[in-house]
Formats: C-alpha cells, structure tokens, sequence
C-alpha cells in the first residue's frame, strides 16, 4: 500500500523527508510573503476600511479550513465583524443562490484548483460579495476569478501534507488584519516571525514522538486562536501516520468526549498568551488527574510532558510557531511508526471535490 513501509525500513533520517525540507521553509514563506504582498495588503485593506464589509465569509477545504478557522477567531477578535464558514455543497451541488452582498469572502486554497472552491467563489461573486484569494498557485482558476490574489509564496509543495501553504495561510490572516487595523505592533512582529518559525523548527519534541510511536487514538485540543492548530495537527495525524486523532476545543471536549478518555490515554493541548490560557491549562490538569497523558505546547504549564517553546515576537504569533514545531515531530513520528510522511495511502497533492 502506497505510504507505509515494511517492516524495518522506517529508521530513515526524518531530515531527508521532502515534507521535513518544505515545512522548514516556512519561515522563508512568510519573509517572501511580506517582501512581495506589502503593496496588495495595503491597498486591500485600505479599501476594506473606506467600505467595510457587512461581514466575512471563510471558503476552504482541508489544512486550509483549518487556517479558515483561526481566521475566524482572529477576525472577530481583533476587528469585531462575524466570519462565517461556507458550505461548499450549497453552491456546488445545490446550486443555491447566496446573498452575500456587501461581504468579504475570504477563499483560502494551496492549489487553487478544487471545482468547489472554485464554483462557490464564482457564486459568491455572483452573490454581491468582494472575493479574496489567499492562493499559492497563481495561475490558478481560483485565482483568475477572485477580485483580489494574495500569493502565499510558498512555492512549489510536493509532499502531500500541506505544512509551509499553511503556514503561509496563517500568516497571510495576520497580514492582512494588521494592515485592516494599521497595527504597528503587529507588522513588527510579523517582520521577525521568519526568524522566530526558523527557532521553532529547531525545537525538541522527541518526548511526544517516543509517547506517540504506538498510540492507537488520541485527542488534540486548542481553543480560539489555537483551535485551527489543533485541528490541524489531528489531520497531520491522521494522515502521515496512520493515527486516529480528533480535535476538540479544550472546553467543547467536555461535553462527551470526555467520556473516552481513560488511564494512559494520549492527549496534545495547544494553547497561547491570551483569554483562553488559563481554562486551558485547568483542562490539562483535569485530565492528567483522570490519568491521560497530556502533552502541552502552552506557556506556563511547568509539567514534566510539557513541550519546549519560542518566544513568540507577538502574541498572535505563538500559534504559527506552535504549529511549526509540530510539523517536525510528526514528520520524525509518521517514520517512526512505518509510514512515508511524503506519500500517505490513498491521498494526493490536489483533491477534487464537488
């Protein structure tokens, strides 16, 4: 089967992985971003401010929904106005007329190729409302509809997992909502995140790949802005190592959830400097306390199975590096337990959807 191993073979230098090398670059991506999107960012955001929009609308599939949500979070956070998800299948499928006059549609996409993308940009257009493409492809059909491209400038990805796209994904959110609010603050922090994604990388979470080697299921837990790392950790779970992982927020999972989680049962926590930290160190407690073995990536949280950290150069930054620190645990723990991080079963780079 495409994508695991025999038996033996998955000792491999996790460093020669093509998925290793790209989500290395992520720093690289975001420095690229900002050299060559200062002009379209400006002027986006200048015309967002002369008219706002009524609100914003999320359009995206896979590891690029995951960056939809934390645009979500941040979006309504920091400038107030209610981000919806779309639900492709209405346009592509149901052909339902939307009315979104007066909205900013927000299409997140790599390849900027999926039909239903594709088709819900179309009809969103249609609809009334601005369409922004946060693309990496950009000769893409995405991209030659949208009224505004914002290149992600990761270039070319070939390992299957997205890792440097989405990291470029997040940052383009933050681009765009710190020139949306002109805050200083955070253009500065963004100016030396390539440095701090770069500290990131380097960091040591062996612990979590020797704890993971042979789980058999497991929960990722984030909340606001960490809630899009969570989710997509559990797909980079999923898919590079064959590992049953779900994500929850860290106060949703215990509404049900909860009733899974017994002794030994392997748990990541993600969370950051802001109103959701102190609940979610009080989640991480509770269930060490109920036996699971919790890992965190979440500053203040002095337990042993707590993970190495960067300072981040701004708040709204901490996720980027979080998740930057994941990708290359899950590269070392996909080779671990036999599989080909660059090549999962029955996947491919561009999935096409309707």
């Amino acid at each position: 089967m495409s994508g695991i191993m025999a038996p033996g073979t998955h000792a491999a230098d996790p460093t020669q992985s093509l998925m290793y090398a790209e989500a290395a670059d992520g720093g690289a991506t975001v420095e690229r971003q900002l050299d060559r999107n200062e002009r379209a960012m400006s002027d986006l955001a200048r015309r967002l401010r002369e008219t706002p929009p009524r609100f914003v609308v999320s359009c995206a599939r896979g590891s690029s929904d995951h960056a939809a949500t934390f645009a979500k979070y941040l979006i309504e956070t920091e400038l107030g106005l209610v981000t919806a998800s779309a639900s492709l299948s209405v346009s592509s499928l149901y052909n339902a007329p939307q009315d979104v006059r007066g909205a900013l549609y927000l299409v997140i996409s790599q390849s900027g190729r999926s039909a239903d993308l594709v088709r819900s940009a179309e009809a969103a257009r249609a609809g009334g409302a601005r369409v922004v493409a946060l693309v990496n492809a950009e000769d893409s059909p995405l991209a030659s509809i949208a009224d505004t491209v914002i290149p992600l400038c990761a270039g070319p990805e070939r390992s299957v997992p997205a890792t440097k796209s989405y990291i470029g994904a997040l940052a383009a959110v933050l681009y765009l909502v710190a020139h949306w609010k002109k805050d200083a603050g955070l253009l500065q922090g963004l100016a030396a995140t390539p440095a701090a994604l770069g500290a990131a990388f380097a960091q040591d979470w062996s612990p979590l790949v020797r704890g993971l080697t042979s789980a058999k299921g497991m929960f990722v837990l984030g909340r606001g802005l960490g809630l899009g790392i969570a989710q997509e950790a559990a797909l980079k779970l999923k898919e590079t190592c064959g590992l049953h992982a779900e994500a929850f927020s860290s106060a949703e999972v215990k509404h049900g959830p909860m009733a899974l989680v017994k002794q030994d049962f392997p748990m990541l926590l993600f969370a950051q400097h802001d109103a959701t930290l102190a609940g979610a160190l009080d989640a991480a407690r509770e269930f060490r306390a109920r036996g699971a073995r919790v890992w965190t990536a979440a500053p203040g949280d002095d337990h042993a199975d707590a993970l190495p950290l960067v300072n981040a150069p701004h708040p709204l930054c901490e996720p980027l590096l979080a998740v930057q620190s994941f990708y290359r645990a899950v590269n070392a723990l996909a080779l671990a337990r036999g599989y080909d991080p660059d090549v999962p079963p029955h996947l491919h780079k561009v999935t096409q959807t309707l």
